[in-house]
């Protein structure tokens, strides 16, 4: 049923973390498209694209989950060839550019479905704004992937609906907004015997030795600051005394330089009697060891940057309990019969006025926007000293808690439950949309924000040339017109505003016709031409005198001057 499907908007930046750089957007677009390919129940998929590389990207991607259903490509600029598929899955919340490129075609014509992920950048922040006031309808969402993000999405939409209905009176309905949870391919984390004897041997750990172990990013200011993490672990060592030896793996790559050092001097300071060690994220034997080597998982995110936390899930899935900071995403997947959840604390809204005004200042970037709002939000350390305490004492208890988190990711959380909670949702977008085109008025399809050069800077030239009476006559040679291209390096800016083997052709129709010439549209029809290439064309020829308009003929009408 095309309702329930959706055209995937696909740029290798949110679905390649080998390229782009491994952060959690790139994990989790890479892992809904394998899910979506191995559990969609759909009859074709379908990719928007800016251009023919990322189609022969996204069909190499549909090609290695061996999925036989058939492709098709639609691309960008031309969305006429979207339907009977009527919706777009856009991998961001920031959905307001896709509104803008549908009203050319009209809002009715489909829908737009968005996905959290960071909501805390000025981006993404403006970019409600710029929904709101933009050719938003009911028919368009955001899946939201957690409650605490629904509600810090809600609010921002909220903030913008005050301002807007302040100034102009009025705000149109809002996007859906369900709270439908990011997925994983569980089977990618199942736990590996070998892998965790081949690292428990390497590093030399006892049997009776607990390994906590983290994945993620290491960026202390975007992330979370691995101090009170740390100190949690030091007094959880002391309190175990010789009865248990505590080590702890990071797996991820470091930010940077800053953020090596940040973690390397904290394990060395405020952890002595924990071995700390790192593993590099983006080897996949690494995370396999990580995963099933240790025997806690530890996340405990203290940064607005966060908004799900997919790590824990992975560390679920993989039979590990968890423990985490009680903090957006992990309210809703870490449940207290998987792990242990710390109480966080956070500033109150007008004590954190100097952040706010800093970032939208810019004398405060991004990275220390979150630095500073980590700095005043704690985590308890007691709760998490006792967690790692409670879990490192109890072999039996880790066993049931892995065991009940694994079924909890298998459960709620692969994608196989999640594709078809998507797919109800654009079913359910494709249901509004319809119900509402037969009472809606027709669309102002003039756009702001794209207006036509051609209509918005009319004002500048002398005239145009009229397509139905100005005749052409070309003057040229096909080699001046080669000889033009390499010479004014048109290729090399790239996109020209015609290809020259388009020139090529169109000169070579026009010159058939002679020294009568022929009208632009007469032209048109007589090639089967698009007579916009075909004007298109023509005004280059006559701006390197290649053509000219017949004599007398109709030549645009000059303006007065002054």
């Amino acid at each position: 049923m095309p309702d329930r499907n959706a055209a995937i908007w696909y740029a290798r930046d949110g679905y390649d973390p080998a390229s782009g750089g491994l952060n959690g957007r790139r994990v989790a677009g890479a892992s809904f498209l394998k899910g979506f390919f191995r559990h969609a129940d759909v009859t074709e998929y379908v990719s928007i694209t800016i251009g023919e590389k990322s189609a022969k990207e996204f069909l190499s991607q549909k090609t290695s989950h061996n999925t036989s259903l058939p492709y098709r490509a639609v691309f960008e600029n031309d969305l006429t060839k979207l339907h009977p598929v009527g919706t777009i899955y856009y991998p961001a919340p920031n959905i307001a550019e896709q509104l803008w490129r549908r009203q050319a075609y009209g809002m009715q014509h489909h829908s737009i479905c968005g996905i959290t992920h960071t909501t805390a950048t000025q981006a993404i922040m403006r970019g409600i704004l710029d929904l709101r006031a933009g050719p938003q309808a009911p028919w368009d969402g955001i899946i939201c992937t957690s409650h605490a993000v629904h509600a810090a999405t809600l609010r921002n939409i909220e903030i913008a609906d005050e301002f807007l209905r302040a100034r102009f009176g009025t705000v149109p309905p809002r996007p859906q907004m369900p709270v439908i949870p990011l997925g994983i391919n569980c089977d990618d984390f199942t736990h590996d015997p070998a892998a965790r004897a081949a690292l428990r041997k390497r590093m030399g750990w006892a049997k009776s030795d607990i390994a906590v172990v983290t994945i993620s990013r290491l960026l202390p200011y975007g992330k979370f600051d691995p101090g009170p993490l740390f100190i949690a672990l030091q007094q959880a060592q002391t309190a175990l005394g010789r009865k248990r030896r505590l080590h702890f793996i990071a797996c991820g790559l470091y930010g940077d330089r800053h953020s090596e050092n940040v973690f390397n001097d904290c394990a060395k300071a405020l952890m002595p009697d924990v071995s700390f060690h790192h593993l590099p994220g983006d080897d996949p034997v690494a995370r396999k060891q990580t995963l099933s080597g240790g025997d806690i998982f530890a996340f405990p995110i203290d940064n607005v940057q966060e908004t799900f936390g997919l790590a824990p899930i992975e560390g679920m899935a993989a039979g590990l309990p968890v423990v985490v900071s009680d903090w957006d995403g992990m309210r809703d997947t870490v449940t207290h019969d998987v792990g242990f959840r710390a109480p966080s604390y956070f500033a109150s809204a007008h004590a954190t006025q100097p952040e706010a005004k800093g970032y939208l200042s810019g004398s405060l970037s991004y990275a220390q926007y979150g630095n500073r709002l980590s700095m005043v939000t704690e985590i308890s350390i007691a709760k998490m000293t006792e967690a790692f305490v409670t879990l490192a004492s109890d072999h039996a208890l880790r066993q049931k808690m892995g065991k009940a988190a694994q079924a909890r990711a298998e459960q709620i959380y692969d994608w196989r439950v999640v594709v078809p909670q998507m797919q109800d949702f654009w079913q359910e977008l494709a249901a509004i949309r319809k119900s509402a085109v037969k009472t809606m008025a027709p669309t102002n399809r003039v756009n702001p924000v794209g207006a036509l050069p051609g209509d918005l800077f009319s004002s500048y030239p002398t005239g145009r040339y009229d397509r139905d009476n100005v005749r052409i006559v070309w003057t040229g040679r096909t080699e001046q017109l080669a000889n033009l291209f390499k010479i004014r390096r048109f290729a090399q800016i790239g996109q020209p505003a015609e290809k020259r083997e388009t020139l090529t052709r169109i000169a070579d129709a026009l010159a058939r016709h002679g020294a009568k010439g022929i009208t632009i549209n007469g032209l048109a029809t007589a090639e089967k031409l698009n007579p916009n290439t075909v004007e298109r064309s023509v005004l280059f020829f006559l701006k390197y005198a290649l053509a000219t308009s017949a004599p007398g003929i109709n030549a645009p009408k000059d303006k007065p001057i002054g």
